[in-house]
């Protein structure tokens, strides 16, 4: 049998997915015309530049998106738990945050400085996010999504938040060691390396 590996709760997964026995049977029979359809991306990029759209914020808190992301399998490390639970950290509800995020490959490895990232997003006309931004990306994309769009960490740049020893803190999300949500080095002269990128909001709308 070509597929004997399939045990029969995966065969019984398989035809649910597909819709059932009468889907199956008219595939078989030839009455029915089976195709596969890609999904769209949800994301698209222009000159080094990616523009996404995010659901809209519900309220989160900093400690409760602790939990929520952890429930999700996410990681979150001990920086980031401390911006999320600082008083510093104020989310939104009701607020669609329209992102451009700039690849790292924008700039030279010498140039890859936080002050000369916010200096071209100012040009640009992008402006900070809030640090909920985050959250909400390592939430929505997944790390296949994240790697299709060549991304490999995405902080977010926000107004730094203080960590518990007075350092000022940027929330990153990434896709390494299956899932994380940082808190990473937010000083104007922090260098980055080429696979990181750095997201902004080109626009927003509040409900």
């Amino acid at each position: 049998m070509k597929y004997g590996k399939l045990n029969l709760g995966e065969i019984e997964a398989l035809v649910n997915k597909l819709g059932g026995m009468k889907i199956v049977d008219g595939i078989l029979d030839g009455s029915l015309e089976f195709q596969v359809i890609k999904p769209e991306k949800r994301w698209r990029e222009e000159d080094g530049i990616l523009h996404l759209t995010l659901a809209p914020s519900d309220g989160t808190t900093g400690p409760e998106w602790i939990n929520r992301l952890k429930d999700d399998g996410h990681k979150v490390s001990d920086y980031a738990q401390q911006v999320l639970n600082s008083d510093d950290f104020k989310p939104t509800k009701g607020v669609t945050y329209n992102l451009a995020i700039i690849k790292g490959e924008k700039f030279e490895d010498s140039h890859r400085i936080t002050k000369n990232i916010r200096k071209m997003a100012d040009n640009k006309g992008y402006i900070k996010p809030n640090a909920e931004v985050a959250c909400l990306i390592r939430e929505q994309f997944s790390n296949e999504e994240l790697e299709e769009m060549g991304l490999i960490w995405i902080v977010a740049m926000h107004e730094p938040i203080k960590d518990s020893d007075g350092d000022p803190r940027l929330l990153r999300a990434g896709r390494n060691g299956g899932g994380w949500l940082d808190g990473c080095w937010g000083k104007p002269d922090a260098r980055w390396y080429r696979g990181d990128s750095f997201a902004f909001v080109a626009s927003q709308v509040s409900t």
